[in-house]
């Protein structure tokens, strides 16, 4: 384990002030679920007849599994597994597998990695059901909306996505007041409730929970899938734990989440009882008439909010991805000097974009999306859990005596609503899912497709000592200048050193072999970055360690190479890099369509110059053909 500098700094600052930034960036997802998730329980496609025993039955579910799935399983346990500071399901299934036992467990790998691909589906479907909610409650206050609320939620995800290229530092520090002002909102409206009918605490009793599955059963199961929907951007907790801390999050959701859930959630209980017909929107009609159109302006800012911070978990964990070898280079920009997290992928926000317009523009509706909601997080939970055992065991050396039992009661739990919501998938169920399954595909063809590149590559070079005494007897011309080569295994030749010797006769006056290595570490310490050594008169290998959470950058490693005796002058220096020209074979390795796939992905990665930061005009790219 690294020391406690190795972790990011986000212990800064008072803990209320952590905690409400925490507020603004991790709940807003959970805290746009009060807005479709009762109302899915009685108005669904799977909805039970509304009474009094079906209300109070759906709430005791529902608060308890508030209380067992965030309150227990993630505030208490998963919160616990970081790896060095840092959440998600990257992270963990780093932590759950490292180093060579990844590539010898390649089922539980493959199970991490389809979890993550998972959050994909969550990403595009989280800003339609949650905009589209909001904007739907403009319908109650007039049926003249009705015609416009696809086109302005259209708007407004146009809007949201079209500003990620600003970045979300100057309009971050309102997340956290905004939101907390929405929960406020929350408690309010569900106070008002309340006071109408408070009989309703009797849900807090498990037994109307018990006894809503044994007088409804069959229809007890179906409507699993919409209470899970109270969970939905529980996975946040975890994935966003690196920028704040374990203690803000779990006080925020203590102190003001949680109570204002449950509060909203039991006073839409109460207006249910009292008037059945508000079963078509419960949330906005437990609000006076007086107060819908600010109600919907808030709520639309809150699913705004929810969606700037899905979106950027996933710029997030596809950085995570391509430091970790599961996917190709992408154009990575950071929006803020000062914060390592902001960043913006084009490609990935446009391709999001496009995606969630054809979720509003097909299913219509937000109950519709509904159906469509919950597979791939119910599915990412179960995985969770697995993965959470194997770190349990592993890592926190937990007996199975003590391991088995609580990871199978959550896993119980997880399961039951996973198999709430797989019978969804002809409804709509089935979009998730082929996302998750397309980002798998994408990912794990990527990873195998640069492990068979590797191979081929180091059976066509030779090591470095081999080249060295090769070179040795061989009457070179010794050019001006420094060379720099950049290569992945920094026990082998660069393909593209052994090409400018063999062709070009010359070897630079000071040559240095790079390798960039991402560590299976959220973020390395500057001290621990570059390793430089001699290994012969003017030649040098150097090799550089990231973390998954790090950005490769050449003139950092440069800077840091002068700092350990290893004069390198960016302007001084001619960077040579292979560029391989891949060809589908019948070798061994993958199948013909996956190799073809690799090749695609690999013509349409992100140049290694702009990647890693290269000056453009001192790059000299050596071709090569490789059959896969």
């Amino acid at each position: 384990m690294a020391d406690s500098s190795s972790r990011p700094s986000h212990g800064r600052g008072p803990l209320w002030a952590l905690s409400l930034s925490a507020l603004g960036v991790v709940y807003g997802d959970i805290g746009t679920s009060p807005l479709y998730a009762l109302r899915e329980c009685f108005s669904g496609s799977h909805s039970v007849e509304l009474s009094e025993a079906s209300v109070l039955g759906i709430l005791s579910v529902l608060f308890w599994t508030l209380l067992l799935t965030i309150s227990v399983k993630y505030m208490v346990f998963v919160l616990r597994a970081d790896n060095r500071g840092e959440g998600g399901i990257l992270a963990l299934t780093a932590l759950a597998l490292p180093g060579k036992l990844r590539e010898s467990r390649p089922v539980l790998m493959g199970i991490g990695l389809f979890g993550a691909a998972l959050l994909y589906g969550d990403g595009v479907i989280t800003p339609a059901i949650s905009v589209l909610s909001a904007v739907e409650g403009l319908k109650l206050a007039t049926p003249v909306f009705a015609p416009y609320v696809i086109p302005i939620t259209c708007l407004i995800l146009i809007g949201l996505f079209a500003a990620q290229k600003f970045g979300t530092a100057r309009i971050g520090a309102v997340f956290g007041p905004i939101i907390l002002a929405y929960f406020a909102v929350l408690a309010a409206l569900g106070i008002n409730g309340i006071l109408d009918n408070p009989s309703i605490f009797r849900a807090l009793n498990p037994y109307y929970g018990w006894d809503f599955f044994a007088t409804h059963q069959r229809e007890a199961f179906f409507v699993l899938g919409a209470v899970f929907l109270v969970t939905t951007g529980g996975e946040a907790l975890y994935a966003d734990m690196g920028h704040f801390g374990k203690k803000p999050i779990r006080v925020a959701w203590f102190s003001v989440v949680l109570p204002g859930l449950v509060l909203n959630y039991f006073g839409q209980g109460a207006l249910l009882l009292r008037d059945p017909a508000a079963a078509e929107n419960p949330f906005y009609l437990l609000a006076p008439s007086w107060a819908l159109y600010p109600l919907v302006a808030l709520a639309t800012v809150a699913t705004v909010i929810a969606s700037q911070a899905v979106i950027s978990g996933v710029f997030s964990m596809t950085r995570q991805a391509i430091q970790l070898g599961y996917s190709p280079r992408l154009q990575i920009i950071h929006t803020s000097s000062r914060e390592i997290g902001q960043i913006y992928l084009p490609h990935v926000n446009w391709a999001l974009l496009i995606v969630t317009l054809w979720l509003v523009l097909t299913f219509q509706s937000s109950s519709a999306l509904a159906a469509a909601y919950g597979i791939s997080v119910s599915m990412t939970m179960v995985i969770t859990t697995l993965l959470l055992f194997l770190v349990a065991r592993r890592v926190w050396n937990w007996s199975n005596w003590i391991a088995v039992p609580i990871l199978t009661f959550f896993l119980v739990i997880d399961v039951s609503f996973f198999s709430a919501n797989i019978i969804k998938l002809g409804q709509g169920g089935w979009f998730p899912l082929t996302v998750g399954l397309t980002m798998y595909t994408l990912m794990a063809t990527w990873r195998r497709g640069r492990q068979i590149l590797a191979e081929r590559l180091r059976i066509a070079s030779h090591s470095i000592q081999d080249f060295l005494k090769h070179i040795s007897t061989s009457k070179l011309v010794r050019v001006p200048g420094t060379a720099v080569f950049m290569v992945g295994d920094p026990e082998t030749t660069p393909p593209a050193l052994t090409h400018n010797v063999k062709h070009n006769k010359v070897l630079h006056q000071t040559t240095v072999v790079l390798t960039v290595l991402t560590k299976e570490i959220p973020h390395v310490r500057g001290q621990d970055r570059v390793f430089v050594e001699k290994v012969a008169d003017d030649f040098y290998r150097v090799i550089a360690h990231y973390g998954f959470m790090d950005s490769p950058n050449v003139r950092d490693v440069l800077e840091r190479c002068r700092a350990a005796g290893l004069d390198l002058r960016l302007e001084d220096i001619t960077f040579f890099l292979g560029r391989e020209t891949l060809i589908a074979s019948s070798n061994p390795g993958m199948a013909i369509w996956r190799e073809n796939l690799f090749s695609f992905m690999s013509r349409n990665a992100q140049r290694a110059t702009a990647f890693f930061n290269i000056p453009a005009d001192q790059v000299i790219e050596v071709g090569m053909q490789v059959e896969l």
